[in-house]
């Protein structure tokens, strides 16, 4: 059985969309997954699956979620190995000496090259960014709170879903879906 790391976007933020993670693991368990774990409560999953289709993982949860909490939330789905991957990918060195200053933007697809080239990476120096497939990886040696840059990601019209997840949440995630 495969494991699988299922990041749920904009949930229990600023008192909206709220989904209590004890609740969501138990919609998990009832739709069949195995050892279902929750990671804080920005809406982490790792769980097992014998589905091999991340698509349809995806499509799977947010039907489910909708079901269950009354309102749409996008969720991006990554295989262990692929989780793994972004982490040994990571084209900003540094990241695990000081992991509060990253961040990795998942993203639903690889975006348009025009989309990416409207983010001017000089506009937000000291902050920098790469997007290297389905992920961004972006750095804010003075904190990512007031991080121009932060907000620039968080709204960017790429084309595609996006959720954005610390340094520290996706090495976890790596370790707890580890098979």
């Amino acid at each position: 059985m495969a494991r699988y790391v299922a990041l749920l976007r904009g949930i229990n933020v600023g008192g909206n969309k709220m989904v209590p993670m004890a609740r969501l693991k138990a919609l998990l368990e009832r739709l069949g997954y195995t050892d279902v774990v929750t990671l804080l409560q920005s809406g982490n999953v790792v769980f097992g699956s014998r589905v091999r289709r991340t698509a349809q993982l995806e499509q799977s949860l947010e039907a489910a979620i909708e079901e269950e909490f009354g309102f749409q939330v996008s969720v991006l789905v990554r295989t262990h190995a692929e989780l793994a991957a972004v982490v040994a990918a990571n084209p900003l060195p540094g990241a695990e000496k000081t992991p509060s200053q990253f961040l990795v933007t998942f993203l639903s697809g690889v975006p348009e090259p025009a989309r990416l080239a409207e983010l001017d990476a000089e506009a937000y120096r000291p902050d920098e960014f790469r997007a290297v497939g389905r992920e961004i990886y972006a750095r804010f040696p003075q904190g990512i709170g007031r991080s121009k840059l932060a907000v620039a990601l968080g709204k960017a019209r790429l084309g595609v879903t996006s959720t954005a997840r610390n340094w520290s949440t996706v090495t976890k995630l790596v370790a707890l879906s580890a098979e």
